[in-house]
């Protein structure tokens, strides 16, 4: 990208997403609901997309001033507005109603997100915790890059491979940690993960100008990536196993929302809160000042993330009602997006291959 432009980077998805349509169409098996009825949600859909769309707007131009504060007021009006309506739109449709002032044609449309899911206090709490935690690692990983180039002079290629090791990591460690939370329950490793991702965040903003890789850069990765580690699987597995079976995908979907949601919205609020706007990009000293001060709010939502896992999180939440273990619909997983809540393929009992 050093010669041909940043936006060439956007090209690399092309190819990545046709492997993905190849593989998906050939190996990943469909999935239906013999019950599903109803229209697609398509008025929750636009609410949803709006909600975000007004709130990220007033919150990215706020700050620096770039719009019209009756224009931002609005926006971010209209964003509130929006999820309000959503709530309400989503709770009529989970109960089978039309909406007010609205012919039925046919049944009603089924939500997209049905409200029950909340219903579990687990659920709602795991979620909670992804909001706080994703908001601050999308941050991070914002505004990490652009930091080792404005200050600390790494090329475009040098510092965009800078966090491979906590994707490494990810891989190596998950799996482990999902097995030991179904051992020993998911809030002690959740909590303890985020303490340490939060100290591996506080060493992450003490990069500037200067630092050496390999003494610098690399150990506030891999603490970093350690207690990531030890957090998205036991995170994840929680998800599943806290709500209904009937709605998994929608945990699934819900949980990823979330995270991307929280990222989205954290990254248009903090880097301007912090000072990181107009030509302190091109400022190392104002970049540098702003990027210690944006890592330590990031670092306090994550420990802050630790506290919540610690109170919300209970030790029996991947047990099954009779205390029966469950195992965590998914080991491995890089955390660098969102949870990925992939369930594990099921095996068909010795019994059920001997009668077919």
């Amino acid at each position: 990208m050093e010669a041909a432009g940043w936006r060439w980077v956007f090209l690399l998805n092309v190819p990545l997403a046709a492997v993905v349509v190849l593989v998906a169409v050939r190996h990943v098996p469909e999935s239906v609901d013999p019950g599903a009825r109803g229209r697609f949600d398509v008025l929750g859909a636009a609410l949803a997309a709006l909600a975000l769309a007004g709130t990220t707007y007033a919150l990215t131009e706020a700050p620096g001033g770039g719009a019209a504060p009756a224009v931002i007021v609005a926006a971010g009006a209209a964003g509130v507005a929006a999820a309000v309506v959503f709530v309400l739109v989503e709770r009529a449709r989970g109960r089978g109603r039309h909406l007010p002032g609205r012919r039925p044609r046919g049944e009603a449309p089924r939500p997209m997100l049905p409200l029950e899911v909340f219903a579990s206090r687990q659920f709602s709490a795991v979620n909670v915790v992804t909001f706080v935690v994703y908001g601050g690692m999308g941050v991070l990983f914002f505004l990490f890059v652009l930091n080792l180039q404005v200050v600390g002079g790494f090329s475009p290629v040098a510092a965009g491979t800078a966090l491979l090791p906590v994707t490494v990591l990810m891989l190596l460690l998950s799996a482990r940690a999902g097995a030991l939370a179904q051992k020993i329950g998911p809030r002690l490793p959740m909590t303890l993960g985020l303490v340490v991702a939060a100290t591996g965040m506080l060493l992450v903003g003490r990069i500037g100008e200067g630092t050496s890789y390999v003494t610098g850069v690399l150990p506030a990765v891999i603490v970093f990536g350690l207690g990531l580690s030890a957090v998205v699987a036991p995170l994840t597995a929680t998800v599943l196993a806290t709500a209904d079976e009937r709605h998994a995908g929608v945990a699934s979907g819900v949980n990823n929302a979330v995270a991307r949601a929280a990222g989205l919205l954290a990254v248009a609020a903090i880097p301007p809160l912090v000072g990181l706007t107009g030509d302190a990009y091109n400022d190392p000293a104002a970049f540098s000042d702003g990027f210690r001060l944006a890592m330590t709010v990031c670092a306090a939502l994550l420990a802050a993330g630790a506290v919540l896992s610690f109170l919300t999180v209970g030790d029996d939440a991947l047990r099954g009602p009779s205390g029966e273990h469950r195992e965590p619909q998914c080991r491995s997983q890089c955390g660098v997006g969102a949870p990925q809540l992939q369930p594990e393929a099921e095996t068909v009992p010795a019994a059920g291959k001997d009668a077919q």
